[in-house]
């Protein structure tokens, strides 16, 4: 599943992976919010430079949503 990517390429990226936690909300049958919680120091390095991390981490997302028809939305707040 999506998420499950998301929550170890996010572990990944960052400097203190223990902190990353992901949680899910599913509003409906079409649309699901995918919050990602880190460190406030790697708040920027989840985003990326001119939100490039962030981006490439939603065009996965959506290219999942052609194989089972949800929309995710994803944000990224600190601890």
């Amino acid at each position: 599943m999506i998420t499950n990517f998301i929550e170890s390429y996010a572990k990944l990226i960052v400097s203190k992976p223990e902190e990353v936690s992901l949680s899910t909300n599913k509003v409906d049958e079409t649309f699901t919010e995918i919050t990602i919680k880190a460190n406030s120091a790697d708040i920027g390095k989840l985003i990326g430079k001119n939100g490039n991390m962030i981006n490439a981490l939603k065009t996965m997302a959506n290219g999942c949503k052609a194989k089972d028809g949800v929309s995710y939305k994803i944000q990224v707040l600190a601890n």
